[in-house]
């Protein structure tokens, strides 16, 4: 196995969604149209093998100083391989790059997210704006067991 990892184009739109889809139904990940990908594009890493794509996560910017990492997938068959820890490392060297001081993640994944330096926040603080446009999207909302962790960059 030799993952690689690249920026996408928008031919990978459809693999994209039927990687994401088990998590959208399950409520894990909230769904985004093949526009709103394809509006996002650049923001999006992706992971490979071969030709496969076994897994994404996207570095969405809210403002000068903060990003987060939204729909981040693995397929369940390469998970456990740090192919996730890699996309999350290469979004927040992105984040480096373009000048970002904070990347936020809303998560269930916890532990994993804390392995990469990120810290638990209380949600009430999500720093500027965020994501409450987003959580009404939500088919937990407004009781939701997401954790709201932050890395300094």
């Amino acid at each position: 196995m030799s993952i690689t990892y690249k920026k996408p184009t928008l031919h990978d739109i459809p693999a994209m969604q039927l990687l994401v889809a088990p998590e959208i139904e399950s409520g894990v990940i909230l769904p985004r149209s093949n526009d709103e990908i394809a509006t996002n594009i650049r923001s999006y890493f992706l992971a490979m093998d071969s030709e496969k794509l076994v897994g994404f996560v996207a570095l969405h910017i809210h403002s000068p100083s903060l990003a987060e990492l939204r729909s981040m997938i693995i397929d369940t068959d390469y998970r456990g391989r740090n192919i996730g820890s890699n996309l999350v490392e290469n979004a927040c060297e992105e984040g480096r790059r373009l000048g970002l001081k904070e990347v936020l993640a809303l998560t269930y994944q916890q532990r994993f997210f804390e392995r990469l330096g990120f810290i638990e926040i209380p949600k009430e603080s999500i720093p500027e704006h965020k994501i409450w446009a987003d959580c009404i999207k939500c088919k937990h909302f407004p009781i939701c067991n997401e954790v709201s962790l932050i890395k300094t960059l």
